[in-house]
Formats: structure tokens, sequence, C-alpha cells
């Protein structure tokens, strides 16, 4: 994992830590948002990981869809 995507990576944990556990488990998608930023960020680095990692936070909505989405390789 790259510098960046290392800080990219700590506000998602901290929420995982902090918030995750109050807001309950009601994620649209699997993997979650969180699993699936710190994923993006692992495969695809810093930019790119964020990037896809904003994405699918703005594809979750209550007008989105729902379902599998993985990670695109």
């Amino acid at each position: 994992m790259t510098v960046l995507a290392r800080i990219f990576a700590l506000p998602v944990r901290a929420y995982r830590l902090i918030f995750s556990p109050w807001v309950g488990f009601n994620c649209r998608y699997h993997p979650t948002c969180s699993a699936y930023a710190l994923e993006a960020l692992e495969k695809h680095g810093g930019l790119k990981g964020g990037w896809l990692a904003l994405r699918r936070i703005g594809r979750c909505h209550p007008w989105g869809s729902s379902g599998i989405d993985n990670v695109p390789d």
C-alpha cells in the first residue's frame, strides 16, 4: 500500500472503529462501502483507489442500486 493510500485509509479505519457500530450494518452493497474503500486503496493506490471509493460512496443513496459491487481489477 502506498503512503498516500495509507493516509486515505486512516479516516476509513476511524469510521469503522468509531461510527460504524452506532450506525449499524445497513449497507446497500456487498462488500460494504468501507471495505470497498480499503480494498480499492490497497489494490489501486491512493489516487485511483480514492477515486473509486468516492464514486462508490456517491452511488450509495436512496435512489441508487444495490447488490454485489466488487472493486474492479
